[in-house]
């Protein structure tokens, strides 16, 4: 497995409907059927947002990150009271120079490998040397979690939205 920074659009968009048309993220909270127009709109502007997991040259899964703070999901997209308090605490109380981890995808076919392990501390390592400060990451899928738990992310608990909130700040 690889990691490609940014992608061909009409690739993944195809790659998109793909796991839409296999079932792939049936049930999965906020995934649809195709790409967000407004997110297509941000991977044009800026493909390196987009992170693509290949096997040969096949995509196998992918993530989308943004930058933000805790004030804001992206620019003019507040974030609520609860979010900002809990997200102040597990990033201690660092406000800005954030990203957000947005959306995170490996195939079924592909689970169990390692791979999801690998993604996430290839994804540390090129975030840190962005300079940034922080990760934030919410997740609802126990993989995910226990990848988060056990890289040592701190952690919260969204009540309104029943997701777990992660933070990995360096």
């Amino acid at each position: 497995m690889r990691i490609v920074v940014g992608c061909d659009l009409e690739e993944f968009k195809t790659y998109y409907k793909r796991l839409a048309l296999d079932k792939e993220w049936q049930g999965t909270f906020g995934f649809t059927e195709e790409l967000d127009t407004s997110w297509e709109r941000v991977l044009v502007k800026n493909p390196s947002l987009l992170l693509v997991l290949r096997e040969n040259d096949e995509i196998i899964g992918h993530a989308i990150w943004h930058e933000t703070s805790t004030d804001e999901h992206r620019e003019r997209d507040p974030r609520d009271k609860e979010d900002r308090e809990i997200l102040r605490k597990i990033c201690g109380g660092k406000k800005d120079n954030i990203v957000e981890l947005h959306e995170v995808w490996l195939r079924k076919k592909h689970r169990g490998k390692g791979y999801g392990k690998r993604f996430f501390g290839l994804f540390e390592d090129f975030i840190r040397k962005k300079g940034y400060n922080s990760i934030v990451y919410y997740a609802d899928h126990p993989a995910a979690i226990a990848i988060c738990r056990n890289r040592g992310w701190k952690e919260g608990f969204l009540l309104k939205e029943k997701w777990y909130v992660f933070c990995l700040s360096f």
